[in-house]
């Protein structure tokens, strides 16, 4: 296996001359290709962001940590709960939903740090290989967990595999047609929706979250299986024409090509990626606050919010909350298949230019990431804060 979209296996010397003297029919202009493509892009957004949504969805479930042995239930106090006045509307766990929001992001928040220093030295084989292995060990790890801490390795596992890939495939993106990145963000959203539902639904027919995040092992080999098989062979970016050239003279052994490798602004000197990202602060900024005040209610306020008279328990209703958020997300992130923007021109007085706009999407997509640490960083102390409060 390998190739940055899936090739199979090396060519030999003479095949990668036939390759590069003779014109190739042009794989991404047919049809198939064009949907194998965007159904790929679709599935790799959807099971990137599987084991991250899930990870939240369960975030109060960790925190009870209730686990079935055999046909009994073992409940693992953990630590002493937070003293509350009875007659008070919250139900807090002793730890805030934050500590599980903080494992699932700051681990993403390094590797988008250190991805511009030198992640396009590894090829994309190896890159997608441990993304799907750590997606895995996550589920594995949190179902089979006997205490908090282990368990927040699990997320800590699922917010690596998620990081990673976001980088990954994002840059890939730069190889095919535009189209492929709204099915990416598509699939994202999908992501939010389904893996919310797919644990509330199981969850709520009776099965236990140990055996709930069992059942979703597939989604690995689904994100594994998208990127091998499905992907056709990548376009050259037009925007590199000596890269292409080179590659062009090259045997094209799938993700290690030359073409495949995308910069990450690595060409720069350090002044002028400050200068870049001073440039991007006016669109970073706004960005940051908006990802902060949403996962601040998502993972902060969420769980305090507990109504008593209902036939739902304090886990189903949080679940039922992150399910609702998700669908919302959903139908944000699908937008793009549906609303055009005609006044490109508009845009292009926003852009970087051709040299440094690989390093400044990068460089951009850490605004959401920042601002869900900050927010899980001040909601442990406000929920500790208000479950005290008499």
């Amino acid at each position: 296996m390998g190739g940055c979209a899936g090739s199979r296996g090396h060519l030999s010397d003479s095949d990668s001359e036939e390759t590069a003297s003779e014109p190739q029919a042009p794989l991404l202009g047919s049809q198939g290709a064009h949907w194998k493509n965007a159904v790929g892009f679709w599935f790799l957004g959807l099971c990137n962001n599987f084991s991250y949504v899930v990870m939240l969805s369960a975030a109060h479930d960790i925190l009870s940590h209730k686990k079935e042995a055999g046909n009994h239930t073992h409940v693992d106090p953990g630590p002493i709960p937070i003293p509350h006045n009875g007659s008070s509307r919250f139900d807090c766990n002793s730890v805030s939903t934050a500590a599980v929001l903080l494992a699932d992001i700051l681990p993403t928040l390094l590797i988008k740090f250190l991805a511009p220093l030198g992640l396009h030295l590894l090829p994309y084989s190896p890159r997608v290989l441990v993304s799907g292995i750590c997606s895995a060990g996550s589920f594995v790890l949190v179902a089979f967990s006997h205490s908090v801490w282990v368990s927040l390795c699990g997320v800590v596992l699922a917010s690596i595999s998620s990081g990673l890939g976001e980088v990954t495939f994002l840059s890939l993106t730069a190889f095919y047609s535009r189209a492929v990145i709204s099915w990416w963000s598509s699939g994202t959203g999908g992501a939010g929706l389904l893996g919310a539902l797919s644990y509330l639904g199981l969850t709520q027919a009776g099965l236990s979250p140990q055996h709930t995040l069992l059942s979703m092992l597939g989604i690995p080999i689904l994100l594994l299986a998208s990127y091998f098989l499905l992907l056709t062979a990548p376009e050259h970016d037009p925007r590199r024409e000596e890269e292409a050239d080179t590659a062009a003279q090259q045997p094209l052994i799938g993700v290690d090509a030359p073409a495949c490798k995308p910069n990450f602004g690595w060409n720069l000197s350090l002044q002028e990626r400050w200068t870049v990202f001073k440039g991007l602060l006016s669109y970073i900024i706004p960005l940051v606050l908006v990802y902060f005040a949403e996962y601040f209610i998502n993972q902060g306020l969420f769980e305090l919010l507990f109504f008593q008279n209902t036939s739902l328990s304090h886990p189903q209703q949080y679940r039922w909350y992150q399910m609702l958020y998700q669908a919302g997300v959903f139908v944000s992130r699908s937008s793009l298949r549906c609303c055009h923007i005609r006044l490109t021109w508009i845009l292009a007085l926003l852009q970087t230019s051709d040299k440094h706009r690989e390093f400044a999407m990068a460089a951009a997509c850490i605004s959401d990431t920042l601002g869900i640490s900050l927010s899980g960083a001040l909601a442990i102390p406000v929920h500790n804060f208000l479950c005290r409060l008499p």
